[in-house]
């Protein structure tokens, strides 16, 4: 065989829009235009006929010499060969022989879909011979042929039918050598990066959603694929200080310390992992038919270990460090989208816990912040839709039992997650700023609910309401405002409303914070220090603020927890309680401990002098309709009640 192919080329490369449909479509295509042009149509719609610029050309009467289309055909500079309709070469031309490195006179006889490798794929295969059985009008293709001196060429075939009353088809081939290596090194320049020459972003995502293709994996390997996502920490310090052009030959350096860490793990495997650099500072590590998460461990390790060695660049000796997000997983199911996701979302949490390390993707984790963005997202409208509710627990005098006041605590009735309790979304309001519309809520509606206590039990002493306040509604609002404005709508006395704020918003609160806490003091607002003794506490400051009530932390408290007569607290735990309240008494101030839950520790607590209790000892959170039904009784046992 004079030319042999270098295996099948991919079905792209056959020209859909070369394949057309039989001569007979063809003729009635052209008897039609022929019939319109006449008037013999069935269509009733009017034509105009076209203007004719051209005589027609007058028949010779004389008859074309068979001699000249012979000369003509051996002399065509294109590679020609006549085939019959069994597939074999009838005659080929002298550039037919040059091009495929073969005699032309040896050639008759051969099979020619052997030579230019027609049958290498079905479908190509199939085309040609519809061709030659005259089903098919012409086949045109590209394939790459090996050359008996050892060096491959892309050709361009081309198969026609020869006149109508002659059997066979033309077989043209023409060298396109040339276009196919303009084509690929502008594809290289399309898909490489020119500051790393690493496989670009489009490169990568190619490569990785050839790779998620069922038939990449169903045939054999792993099935698995994984990625390591690459970050350099500080980067753009560099590109500051030093200029962009010690900035990109530090990226080549990094480029090439990666790609070396990849080759070594790529020994010994079937191939190594591809390396891309997918735009700024951000490069990725992309492992297809990976063994699992230990595999990708490793090579986490390798690279951020080659990338601790210092860098020598233009007299610079420069240190760098990176944060990787590894994901591993089994292809099936998986989308570059989502992949690419995942690996972001690992790479952040690698950022977030320290930098200069690798994290492995956390499904557990992800859907924690999956859920914590779609809250995030539904909170302001949950707001304006009513899904928020108040549920409030007791504060119980320590010294009677009696039932002095209420904590209102925030709900929210989540329509897919149920009902959350506070520490599930406060946070993100505070930080989305939607806590001012929400706390000024939760103060109407706490409000509200005290003066109805009081006017539906007339008998009996008031109870106030402890409302939770956020610094940031401090700073983003008029809290003095709201507060003067919903006493007056609900008729509430400000000395039955208390506001908490934590011991961190008030300690060495200044400016504003400080001056609206002393207005609201000034009142007759009682302002509390929730979760007192977290916190750096300037004990001298304390002493100037507008503060009425220290609300222990319960830490404290879960240290009194013993019910077995043997146990004893522990004496730490009792000096620093102790202390704490003899302090606050001594600066004015009453204290409330919090997570009561045993009647042992309510009976110490008592015993050293603390104020108000408040935990399941007494009662869980509850609905306003329980507190109701609580103030008909109003004295506590050291026993749990009040439970919902």
């Amino acid at each position: 065989m004079s030319g042999t192919s270098e295996g099948p080329t991919p079905a792209a490369d056959l020209d859909r829009s070369a394949v057309t449909e039989s001569d007979n479509i063809c003729r009635k295509s052209y008897n039609e235009t022929a019939d319109t042009k006449t008037g013999e149509t069935a269509d009733t719609t009017q034509t105009t006929q076209p203007v004719q610029l051209t005589q027609p050309a007058q028949p010779t009467g004389r008859t074309p010499d068979p001699k000249t289309y012979e000369h003509a055909f051996t002399a065509a500079a294109l590679a020609l060969a006549v085939v019959d309709r069994e597939g074999l070469v009838s005659t080929a031309n002298a550039a037919f022989g040059t091009l495929i490195g073969a005699d032309p006179d040896g050639l008759t006889g051969r099979i020619a879909a052997d030579l230019v490798d027609l049958a290498s794929d079905a479908r190509t295969w199939h085309a040609y011979r519809e061709v030659l059985r005259g089903r098919q009008a012409k086949l045109r293709c590209t394939r790459r042929l090996k050359h008996p001196d050892g060096h491959s060429l892309w050709v361009q075939v081309n198969v026609s039918p020869l006149a109508r009353d002659t059997p066979g088809v033309l077989l043209s081939v023409s060298d396109i050598s040339a276009r196919r290596e303009l084509q690929a090194r502008l594809r290289h320049l399309q898909m490489h990066d020119p500051v790393t020459r690493l496989p670009n972003r489009s490169l990568f995502f190619e490569r990785l959603s050839a790779a998620l293709e069922a038939e990449s994996y169903e045939q054999g390997g792993t099935g698995r694929i994984g990625l390591c996502y690459l970050d350099l920490d500080g980067f753009k310090a560099v590109n500051d200080t030093l200029g962009h052009r010690v900035g990109d030959r530090l990226l080549a350096a990094v480029a090439e310390r990666l790609t070396r860490v990849a080759g070594e793990a790529g020994f010994a495997r079937a191939g190594a992992p591809l390396v891309a650099r997918l735009g700024g500072d951000e490069f990725a590590l992309l492992v297809e038919d990976s063994t699992g998460t230990e595999q990708l461990a490793d090579l986490a390790e390798s690279a951020l270990a080659a990338l601790q060695a210092p860098f020598d660049l233009a007299g610079q000796r420069l240190s760098l460090s990176a944060s990787i997000g590894v994901v591993e997983r089994h292809a099936a199911g998986t989308t570059a989208t989502g992949l690419m996701q995942a690996a972001d979302t690992t790479l952040y949490w690698a950022k977030a816990d320290g930098k200069s390390r690798w994290t492995l993707f956390d499904p557990e984790r992800n859907a924690h912040l999956v859920t914590r963005q779609a809250l995030s997202s539904t909170l302001r409208p949950a707001i304006e839709r009513g899904e928020f509710v108040l549920e409030y627990q007791p504060l119980v005098g320590m010294e009677d039992g009696r039932l002095s006041g209420v904590e209102a605590l925030v709900r929210w009735n989540h329509p897919q997650f149920g009902t959350l309790a506070p520490n599930r979304f406060i946070g993100l309001a505070e930080e989305d700023g939607s806590i001012v519309p929400l706390g000024r809520w939760a103060l109407t509606t706490a409000c509200r609910q005290a003066r109805r206590w009081q006017l539906d039990h007339p008998g009996e002493p008031p109870i106030f309401v402890s409302v939770n306040v956020a610094v940031r509604q401090v700073w983003d609002s008029d809290l003095v405002a709201d507060v003067a404005q919903t006493l007056a709508e609900t008729g509430l006395a400000p000395h039955l409303l208390q506001l908490e704020l934590t011991e961190s918003a008030v300690m060495g609160s200044a400016g504003r914070p400080l001056q609206a806490l002393q207005a609201l003091s000034d009142m007759g607002v009682r302002i509390a220090i929730d979760d007192f003794g977290t916190g750096y506490s300037n004990l001298a400051y304390l002493s100037r603020l507008p503060v009425s009530v220290l609300k222990l932390d319960g830490s404290f408290v879960r240290g009194f927890q013993y019910d077995d007569p043997g146990d004893r607290p522990n004496p730490a735990d009792e000096v620093v309680v102790e202390a704490m309240i003899q302090l606050a008494h001594r600066l004015g101030l009453t204290v409330t401990a919090e997570c009561v839950e045993t009647s042992a520790q309510a009976s110490r607590l008592r015993h050293i002098g603390c104020d108000t209790g408040q935990g399941w000892l007494y009662s869980r959170p509850v609905t306003p309709d329980r507190i109701s039904e609580l103030l008909g009784t109003r004295t506590y046992a050291d026993t749990p009640v009040g439970k919902p």
